[in-house]
């Protein structure tokens, strides 16, 4: 390491050795006192120059500089954040979930209906007390034979988009409340079902949703409630959907969920119109690589059903979460 005012060259070296007059015998000895006093003075000189001062207010390293104004997040805080997008249905952080949904038992022949729904998540901040979560589900539906003419269909059904206002800066009970969307996307008309797999085919409509929830030690508990509307005819839709959410949170980011999705087909009889379903599962918040993740995994049993509907079913989950990406 060269130091500042004390860097010899070569040169420099050789005109203090080998001086133009040099005394016979006296030139080793004065060559080598003069060595000892350069290389003693650097060290001191290198020493105080290695060692940080205790006022100092800045931290060099690797041409970067961290002040005050600027405090990296921790690794705690970027679990939190994490924990809390993978928990909040309005949480202010990006996400992007991917679930799948196998009802097992469904139809006259007892068949098993997939349906994988993609639902990002992102959070757009309208003022400094005010935010608008978006949350666009998209069903990528595979429907087993319901009728002797009809086989397997499989294919894009109708999209929901889905807008929450919440406050920015919520206290123990969060909420969010506004609109939402039916969009007649569905590649086939028999992918347009209900609840109660009724084709009600592709039709524009909306409703209003809302979400409410609160956060105490371990728990979080909190309900997605929402209703809508779609067509004029007799096959219109009229459908309910609540979805009750209740975690418990272990250390290490592994929690238990139970999660189920209740919908009421207000157009069936009553005897037909609800579906019920009771369980409940595990989970955990994980890193792969930099990239942080939400697994689960959920079984319900159907309580109440309508005639042809399942008995029950399996709910898995992978949520790519990002919390240093707030609008």
């Amino acid at each position: 390491m060269q130091v500042t005012g004390f860097a010899l060259s070569e040169r420099q070296h050789d005109s203090l050795c080998l001086p133009s007059r040099a005394i016979p015998g006296r030139q080793p000895k004065l060559c080598l006192i003069i060595l000892i006093l350069v290389s003693g003075i650097a060290s001191v000189n290198a020493q105080q120059v290695s060692t940080p001062s205790a006022n100092a207010k800045l931290v060099i390293a690797s041409d970067a500089v961290v002040t005050p104004s600027q405090p990296m997040p921790s690794s705690e805080d970027t679990n939190a954040a994490a924990k809390n997008a993978a928990q909040n249905p309005v949480a202010s952080v990006i996400s992007i979930p991917f679930q799948g949904n196998t009802a097992f038992g469904v139809g006259p022949y007892r068949r098993a209906l997939n349906q994988t729904l993609v639902e990002p998540v992102i959070p757009l901040r309208l003022s400094q007390n005010w935010i608008l979560i978006t949350r666009t589900i998209t069903p990528i539906v595979v429907l087993p034979r319901l009728t002797p003419t009809q086989g397997v269909q499989y294919g894009l059904g109708n999209m929901e988009p889905q807008f929450y206002i919440s406050p920015a800066h919520p206290g123990k009970f969060i909420w969010g409340v506004g609109p939402q969307l039916y969009l007649p996307t569905a590649s086939e008309d028999t992918l347009s079902v209900n609840s109660s797999l009724a084709t009600v085919g592709r039709k524009w409509g909306g409703g209003v949703a809302t979400v409410g929830l609160a956060h105490h030690g371990h728990w979080l508990g909190g309900m997605l409630l929402s209703n809508e509307w779609a067509g004029l005819n007799h096959n219109h839709v009229n459908e309910a959907t609540m979805n009750p959410f209740l975690y418990y949170n272990f250390p290490h980011n592994w929690y238990l969920v139970s999660s189920e999705v209740m919908t009421a087909d207000w157009t069936a009889s009553r005897n037909q119109r609800w579906t019920v379903p009771a369980g409940g599962g595990f989970g955990k918040i994980f890193k792969l690589g930099p990239q942080i993740l939400n697994a689960r995994v959920q079984a319900w049993n159907v309580t109440e059903r309508p005639n042809g509907g399942s008995n029950w079913v399996l709910q898995t989950q992978v949520q790519f979460l990002y919390p240093h990406k707030r609008k």
